[in-house]
Formats: structure tokens, C-alpha cells, sequence
């Protein structure tokens, strides 16, 4: 995936989406302990790699999902962000998408030179039930950032976020079902209650992924791949593209950019059916779904 950057991979569990935890279930395939937590080694400085040519591998525009094996803001990896951080702050021109269940400690863990926050960095807060969201949202309203969104996943209970969403500050909401071992039900009837929220404050809103059990008009239909889920999730047409997030992105001199000077997303024949095209980077022409 060239839109992800674990700079450091494991975790501990710490509510109830972590559960049936798809990054727990695929280490137990290689024979890894998921809570065991260390510092990544070709992968930690990622945002920062070249070709053998000179050139960026992370484009300008692009948006790096990190820790997507992780928490960035797990109390195990503090040892590590500073350096991460840094990482982050070198590449002014590249979107750095963080998502945590830890909102409590993020106030101590953000850098020296923080202030209202950093353009280029977009925080969200999973919100896998009512319980968490009230716990989770109010914290993230509070925190110094630029941009915030919030991702219901794996979303295993009814969610409202209606009282949160007048604030203004939530730009995007993402919701996916739960996957792999164990997974527990998504219902379609919680995703058009969240999605008409987000529509009526004109709130972008990504429906990825109905999980691998999913719910709708009293039937539990069972979905294997996450090919087959995304594909469903884009068949529903319940995404929706509410007011565009304004990245202010700028060179490493503090210029800003140009649209003209930042990437453009490739979307091929299998894009066009994604549940997650509205959030992504687009195809990194890798070659191995066969377009």
C-alpha cells in the first residue's frame, strides 16, 4: 500500500473495537504476538525515501495513513515520535492522516513548536460505538488541530454524532464493518442514520466497508474479502462528498503549493467500484489486481 507509513508496528488493546483486532488476526497467521510493539526498520522513515533516481517516493498531495498497525499515540512508542514528528514536520507538502483510540494523551505528546497545530496533519478518533464516541469526541474537539475527522470502525454499534457535528470542526467521517475472526455485525441501518448526519451538515462521509457480517432489512449476509465488501459499500451509494477539506500544503521553505504542483490520483477499472475512492490516494499501478 503506498499510502501507509507505520513507523512502528503492535499494540495493546484498549476498548471494545480492539476486540476481534484484524492486525492481532494477521500476525497470529505469521506466528506473531500483535502485542508485541517495535520500532519499524525499513519502514520508519518512509516519508522521507528516494528513487534511485533522486525523486520523493511520497508525492506531493499524497496522504500517508500512519500507524495503520499501531497507535501513533500509544504510551510504548513515545521513545519514537519525536522522531516521527520531525519526520512529519520535514514534509510539510505530504498529509499525514493519525488515528488513535488514545485521545487523553495526545495534549502531552504533541511537539514543542505544535501551537494550533501543523496544516499538513488531519486527526481522527475511532468511534466504534455511542460509549466511545461520547468518550472520544469531546477530547478531540478540544485538541489544537487544523483538520479532524472521525472513523466509526469496526462499527459495532449505533453511532449519533449530531450534537458534535455543529461545532464545525469534523471534516470527514469514515465507517467500515468489522472483519476476519469473530467479526460482529454491521447494520445498514446505523450507516444511513450516521451518513444522513454527516449529509445534513454537509459533512463528507466514506462508507468503506460492510464488514464481514452486514445486516440489512433483518437478513445477515455474509461478505469474504475485503474486495467484496468495499464493492458492496460503493453498491449501497450512501458515501457523500460534503465540503472539500482544504489542505494548505506547503515546500519545505514554507511555500505554498500550487494544485498544479501536487499529485494526482490514478483510478483504475477496480477503483471505480471502491467503497474507499473518496478517502485514498488512488492506484499505485502495482500491477497485482491485474488492471
Amino acid at each position: 500500500m503506498h499510502d501507509i507509513w507505520n513507523p512502528w508496528h503492535g499494540c495493546k488493546k484498549c476498548s471494545e473495537g480492539c476486540q476481534n483486532c484484524y492486525m492481532y488476526y494477521l500476525d497470529g497467521l505469521r506466528q506473531q504476538d500483535g502485542s508485541e510493539i517495535y520500532r519499524t526498520k525499513a519502514g520508519f522513515r518512509y516519508p522521507l525515501a528516494r528513487t534511485r533516481d533522486g525523486r520523493l517516493k511520497v508525492q506531493s498531495g499524497e496522504m500517508l495513513r500512519v500507524c495503520m498497525t499501531s497507535d501513533f499515540f500509544l504510551e510504548e512508542a513515545d521513545q519514537w515520535r519525536d522522531e516521527a514528528w520531525d519526520i512529519i514536520a520535514q514534509r510539510p507538502d505530504v498529509k499525514f492522516f493519525l488515528l488513535t483510540k488514545r485521545p487523553q494523551r495526545v495534549a502531552s505528546c504533541l511537539p514543542h513548536d505544535w501551537g494550533d497545530g501543523w496544516e499538513n496533519v488531519f486527526f481522527n478518533v475511532t468511534c466504534e460505538n455511542q460509549r466511545r464516541a461520547d468518550e472520544r469526541i469531546p477530547l478531540l474537539l478540544s485538541l489544537p488541530f487544523k483538520h479532524k475527522g472521525i472513523m466509526c470502525a469496526p462499527f459495532i454499534g449505533p453511532v449519533s454524532i449530531k450534537e458534535y457535528l455543529p461545532a464545525g470542526q469534523i471534516e470527514q467521517v469514515l465507517c467500515d464493518g468489522e472483519n476476519y475472526g469473530g467479526a460482529r455485525p454491521c447494520h445498514y441501518e446505523w450507516v444511513v442514520a450516521l451518513r444522513d448526519e454527516c449529509v445534513e451538515h454537509n459533512v463528507t462521509f466514506v462508507f468503506c466497508g460492510t464488514g464481514r457480517r452486514f445486516v440489512k432489512d433483518g437478513k445477515t449476509y455474509s461478505l469474504e474479502g475485503n474486495a467484496l465488501q468495499s464493492q458492496q459499500a460503493h453498491k449501497s451509494g450512501l458515501s457523500f462528498k460534503g465540503a472539500p477539506i482544504k489542505f494548505k500544503l506547503t515546500d519545505p521553505l514554507g511555500i505554498p503549493l500550487t494544485e498544479d504542483e501536487l499529485y494526482k490520483p490514478y483510478f483504475g477499472p477496480r477503483c471505480q467500484t471502491c467503497g474507499m475512492r473518496l478517502a485514498c490516494n488512488g492506484c499505485s499501478r502495482c500491477g497485482r489486481c491485474g488492471q
